[in-house]
């Protein structure tokens, strides 16, 4: 899951004060959403873990976050897309594909969005406070039904080759042959006694991805040394594997 803060000068106050509150109430069940061909729809849970209500707007779109979200054109609603959450309380959203000729071969992947936005106090400070918006951001995968297999037992086919990319940097190519997202959340490679950690990745369906190295070592590791990854399934849990370089 990845998350980031908004600045709200539309629901805010004055900038340039000393009191700032700063703390997310909304938490998502899950970290990411499947959504299979045959379902009609499928429900996201929401849950506000604070006693305050907030003001929440929900919205899918296809990974370019510079598109305004009025202009945004995909093929899912989701209900409600705005709503106010009472302290304490929960909601569920309900997502459902409005019909598109889609990829049968591969998974395509959207993005989920849960803006919310805190009440402004009543206090007598809160002229001069700075309001936060805060935003999450989880993955929703739309599944074909042609992708009968575990998408775990892809894993067993991926190849992981060292290679230098464009700008002459040591990276760990990896290749996806299957019609599956592959969500790496931790690479490391032993060469001899050095340890090296790659920037995990989402390698896509049919394709590869480039694993940069953490930190300036640009070491390129023999082929049949160890890797050592976790991945994330379908329920965000991760799953520890180990591969040889090729």
């Amino acid at each position: 899951m990845h998350a980031w803060r908004w600045l709200s000068f539309l629901f805010a106050a004055t900038v340039g004060l000393a009191s700032m509150s700063a703390q997310a109430a909304i938490v998502i069940t899950g970290t990411r959403v499947i959504y299979p061909e045959k379902s009609r729809q499928v429900s996201v849970r929401l849950n506000n873990v604070e006693d305050t209500p907030v003001l929440v707007q929900a919205w899918i779109d296809d990974g370019d976050t510079s598109v305004p979200v009025e202009k945004i054109n995909v093929p899912f609603v989701i209900t409600p897309p705005v709503f106010r959450a009472e302290g304490g309380k929960g909601q569920t959203l309900r997502v459902k594909f409005t019909g598109k000729t889609m990829p049968a071969d591969r998974e395509t992947v959207y993005w989920l969005n849960i803006l919310e936005i805190p009440p402004k106090p009543v206090d007598a400070d809160s002229r001069n406070m700075l309001q936060l918006a805060f935003g999450t951001r989880i993955k929703l995968f739309y599944r074909p039904a042609a992708l009968r297999d575990d998408p775990s037992a892809g894993r067993a086919g991926l190849t992981w080759t060292a290679a230098r990319n464009a700008e002459g940097k040591q990276v760990l190519r990896v290749g996806n042959p299957t019609g599956y997202y592959v969500s790496l959340d931790s690479v490391s490679v032993k060469a001899g006694t050095t340890d090296i950690g790659y920037q995990p990745k989402m390698v896509p369906p049919f394709g590869s991805a480039e694993l940069p190295q953490v930190g300036d070592r640009n070491v390129s590791p023999p082929s049949g040394t160890a890797i050592a990854y976790t991945l994330l399934n379908d329920f965000g849990a991760t799953v520890e594997d180990a591969a040889i370089v090729q």
